[in-house]
């Protein structure tokens, strides 16, 4: 099988990530439960005239290809292939809203045509002219996976040789309240940093936008290799998890003791953080182990932020001192492990290797 290179990677989040230059050097400070994403110069990728036009989700999801892309030196992708959970959560409440306001009388279609989920996929290809293979994931929080396993067989079926691939969710003070009555988040303000220390139910909300352009052929820079991905549905046991687990390493000739990093999706949910601790003391024990939604947030393809994460820690050979979980620091970075589950239901595994 082709192996599929990271030629180039391109966020933004919470955190000052869309220079990939810096990284994780500044980090944001929140005291409330609902992180918004640091913004780049959007004159930088978008002209003015267009930006004015664009919600924000669109801005976030052009600039993190734009970025990735110019990464890799790919001026046309063959393929883009986008992963979200709510899709233009802004635009579809502006149309909802809308209609309340105007009784469903004299509405405007552009709230509405930009409120789909495939909107972000469709913008980039326009402003790129690209005609190639364009498909949209909705499939919460397996949506950025389910992106990587089309990218993986498209290029590893010779139907493409670069793939734009991305993650991308937004959080608006609406939805926040009321995915809140869900018991999603917490129900004080809580510092970001100071997440893991807050033992009580519920976390944080967040977005990002996360683009990573993925090839069969070694670049000039690349940040490593994706070289399996798994997902699975509310397993019946911890044990079961640990099973799974140490079967997706076999299929990749691999131990838990070959994992130099193990990224964990702690939330600060004491509903749901057990798993991590029980498959990092069961399989991981001794092992460097990080966390990562202190900074970005909860949200459905919040592990796209992990996946940036664990791409710049294996091209930088270094773990930022602010996700790191012990004060273990490995020899090298050859192979890093994400693990991470949507609020105990979607649970997925991803290995990235140097």
């Amino acid at each position: 099988m082709s192996e599929i290179f990271i030629n180039g990677i391109g966020a933004v989040t919470p955190q000052h990530t869309h220079d990939n230059a810096r990284f994780l050097e500044h980090i944001e400070i929140y005291d409330h439960n609902n992180l918004r994403c640091v913004n780049p110069n959007f004159k930088e990728f978008i002209p003015p005239m267009e930006l004015r036009r664009m919600s924000r989700i669109i801005r976030m999801g052009i600039a993190s290809a734009r970025i990735s892309m110019k990464e890799a030196g790919v001026e046309m992708p063959d393929a883009i292939i986008t992963g979200t959970g709510m899709g233009c959560v802004e635009d579809t409440e502006k149309f909802l809203i809308s209609m309340i306001d105007n009784k469903e009388l004299l509405l405007t279609p552009t709230s509405f045509i930009r409120s789909t989920h495939n909107t972000v996929g469709a913008q980039i290809a326009l402003k790129l002219k690209c005609h190639n293979y364009n498909f949209t994931y909705v499939h919460r929080g397996f949506s950025f996976e389910n992106v990587l396993q089309d990218a993986i067989m498209l290029i590893r079926e010779g139907d493409a040789g670069n793939v734009l691939a991305g993650g991308i969710d937004e959080t608006s003070d609406n939805h926040y309240s009321i995915s809140g009555r869900l018991g999603f988040w917490k129900d004080k303000p809580v510092r970001n940093l100071d997440l893991l220390k807050e033992r009580s139910n519920g976390t944080i909300a967040g977005e990002g936008s996360v683009f990573a352009m993925l090839s069969n052929v070694k670049g000039e820079k690349d940040y490593g290799r994706l070289t399996d991905i798994d997902t699975f549905i509310s397993p019946e046991s911890h044990l079961y998890t640990k099973q799974r687990i140490e079967n997706f390493l076999g299929q990749s000739n691999l131990n838990p003791g070959d994992i130099d990093l193990v990224i964990l999706g702690y939330s600060g949910d004491i509903r749901y953080d057990e798993v991590f601790d029980t498959i990092r003391n069961s399989l991981f024990s001794g092992i460097p182990a990080a966390y990562f939604k202190h900074l970005c947030g909860e949200y459905y393809t919040s592990s796209s932020f992990a996946f940036w994460l664990a791409a710049q820690i294996l091209e930088k050979q270094f773990i930022p001192a602010v996700v790191k979980l012990d004060d273990l620091n490995p020899n090298g970075i050859n192979n890093v492990l994400i693990y991470n589950h949507f609020m105990e239901h979607h649970h997925t595994l991803m290995l990235l290797s140097k």
